[in-house]
This record gives structure tokens, sequence and C-alpha cells, in this order.
């Protein structure tokens, strides 16, 4: 059983949720004081975290930034604000997905069950160390190390590195990392796969590999060797 963190304010909605969630046999918690959500985040140690934006004392966007800082458990936001602001921001704060209120529970069902299907069936995989461009990637980790340092990757931008490289110096199609990624692209915005690869890039361009993912417009994106940028 999965145990999920329902960090929601409104108590009407949250029981909503929480007696919708477990009757699909997922653990759910809530938040009892909202000026310790992170001591509280600690004891539950959930799977998943599906949060608001609007809540008491701070709000979500500051939970995320500080869960993203101490894990990589996948994030959801459940919000009513409906800015393309607030999504990219989220996104680029590492968050997994974002759906808008009011909302259609199915939806709700099937993000939450394609992300923790995508996250944990991926990290029970064997261990694997892949190099690329003289650099290890551990899949098990989400690090990419060189000799300049290491990076830590959430778990989509990973996936969307694994999937690249499994495909170096080949175009991978948009739609095709979508549908690898969210299992079904009809709940993933377009502008949602483009802050991953930006924010995997912006990480890679620390230790100075982010110019070989490479946008290739109208088609996708593309993971290319080091040695090859000599060529024609």
């Amino acid at each position: 059983m999965f145990t999920l963190l329902l960090i929601e304010d409104d108590t009407t909605l949250f029981q909503e949720i929480k007696d919708r969630l477990t009757s699909w046999s997922y653990d759910v918690y809530g938040i009892k004081d909202f000026s310790q959500v992170m001591q509280e985040f600690t004891i539950i140690n959930p799977d998943l975290v599906i949060i608001d934006i609007q809540l008491p004392k701070f709000d979500g966007f500051h939970w995320c930034r500080m869960i993203r800082s101490h894990s990589n458990v996948p994030i959801l936001f459940l919000s009513s604000r409906d800015h393309p602001t607030d999504m990219v921001m989220s996104m680029q704060l590492g968050a997994d997905d974002f759906i808008q209120k009011p909302f259609h529970f199915d939806v709700l069902i099937a993000k939450i069950q394609a992300i923790l299907r995508r996250v944990y069936n991926y990290s029970t995989e064997k261990a694997v160390l892949k190099t690329w461009c003289e650099a290890t990637i551990d899949y098990e980790k989400n690090t990419v190390t060189n000799l300049i340092d290491t990076v830590e990757l959430t778990k989509n931008e990973m996936f969307i590195l694994k999937l690249l490289v499994e495909q170096k110096n080949r175009i991978v199609s948009r739609e095709d990392l979508m549908k690898r990624l969210w299992d079904d692209e009809r709940f993933v915005s377009d502008n949602t796969l483009t802050v991953n690869v930006n924010r995997l890039r912006k990480k890679l361009d620390s230790i100075q590999l982010g110019q070989y993912i490479e946008t290739k417009v109208g088609q996708g994106y593309m993971a290319r060797e080091e040695t090859d940028s000599y060529d024609s």
C-alpha cells in the first residue's frame, strides 16, 4: 500500500479526497499543524505528496521547495489557481504534475497511478551505471557525475535523460517522451515537458553537459556524445 500525504487546508475537500483515495487502497495522511509541515512530512515519510498552493502560514511553493531540498519524493500540485505561471513555477520547483481545481476524480487517480508506477517501478529496477559524455549516470541514486562535480536529478529529469541517452544521437519525439513519462499524453501539457527538459539542461549546465541535450525544433530532443561535437 502506498502512503500519500495530502497537504490541503479545506477540511471538507480533504476528507472527500481522502475517502476516495482510501477506497482505492491508498493510505492517506493530512497535516495537523501547517507551521510544522516538514516535521510531519518526515514522520509520515510518504510515497507521494499532493499539495495545494494556497495554504496557511506558507504557500505550497514554499513547502515544495523545502521538500525538494530534502527528498525526491514525487509531488503533485492540486490547486484552484489557473494562471499558467503557477504551473510553470510548480514544475521549476521540482513538482511532477499539476491538476487544476475543480477536477474530475478519475483524472486525479490516473495521474497518481501514472506517477507511482513510473517512479516506483523504475526505482526497483537493478541499479545501472551508464557512461555518457565521460560522465557516469547512476540510475539508482539519480545522479550524474563527471570530473567537474555531481548533480542530483529528480525522478522525472532522470527518466528523461535515461530515455534520451538510450537513444543517443537519435531524435526522440516530444510525443514519445510524453507517452513514456505520463503514460497518457491527454493528461499532460506540452509546456510541462518543456519545463522538465529545460530544468534538466540547466542542472547539466553546471557540469558543462547541458549543451549535449539538443532541442530539435518541431521534432523533439536528442542526447549526443561529446565526441560528436566535432562531426560535420
